[in-house]
């Protein structure tokens, strides 16, 4: 387990000249998981693009005790943090079990996962292995983006609207592979609209409206929390 601490300190990004964060500054420590919640729009996204180096942004983004801020994705990826975006990146031509083993670091002398863990924890892939990973469902494209990300055996995994469009069945699937991360001491920063998904499994949760972080606490104080929920969440 990494005893690394992602913190992110008076963060602004830019695209182009629309300044989209506002000063943002949070916490994910070693094999937490942490909730994002806010509207679409909030800043969210932008904010995960901007730690993967992927935005332009000033501030401080510290992975231990490495700045990224100015690092490319690439460098950031390898430093051990993986991220799944929220449009689903597989390679359509090639089958689940080729896209999974592109996921894999090379030179990694023992890392925490192998394929076996991946077909246990989503039988679906196990069964579609040899299935080009074009014609898979969007629930089986979901789980192949996870299961790659995670054979790159990251310290700290980003994912972006894991259970967007997804049936109900699925989004159970995602909620339990999220708690096996945990399981094996993986920090998570989990971007998210189902506010009964985010609150079961994290420890902690931030709330973004318009670039800037609006609440911090646990999933008890944001349930108790009317204000907030009225004015940052619901629909």
């Amino acid at each position: 387990m990494s005893g690394r601490i992602l913190k992110l300190d008076n963060v602004h990004a830019f695209y182009g000249k629309s300044h989209v964060l506002h000063g943002v500054s949070l916490q994910v420590n070693p094999g937490e998981i942490v909730s994002l919640l806010g509207r679409n729009g909030a800043g969210r996204s932008t904010m995960v693009k901007t730690i993967m180096g992927q935005v332009d942004a000033k501030g401080s983004v510290r992975w231990g005790d490495e700045e990224l801020v100015g690092r490319e994705a690439y460098e950031i990826a390898h430093r051990g943090i993986g991220y799944v975006p929220e449009n689903r990146d597989i390679f359509p031509k090639l089958t689940v079990h080729q896209n999974l083993m592109l996921g894999e670091k090379s030179g990694k002398k023992s890392p925490r996962w192998s394929f076996d863990d991946m077909y246990r924890m989503f039988p679906r892939l196990k069964e579609r292995q040899h299935t080009e990973a074009g014609v898979l469902s969007g629930g089986e494209q979901q789980m192949l983006t996870l299961c790659r990300t995670l054979m790159g055996d990251p310290d700290l995994i980003m994912i972006d609207e894991p259970t967007e469009g997804l049936a109900p069945k699925i989004v159970e699937l995602v909620a339990e592979y999220l708690k096996e991360l945990k399981n094996r001491g993986i920090a998570v920063l989990l971007v998210e609209q189902k506010l009964a998904i985010a609150l079961e499994i994290s420890e902690r949760c931030y709330v973004m409206g318009h670039g800037r972080i609006v609440f911090e606490g646990t999933p008890a104080e944001l349930r108790s929390n009317a204000y907030i929920r009225k004015e940052w969440l619901e629909v």
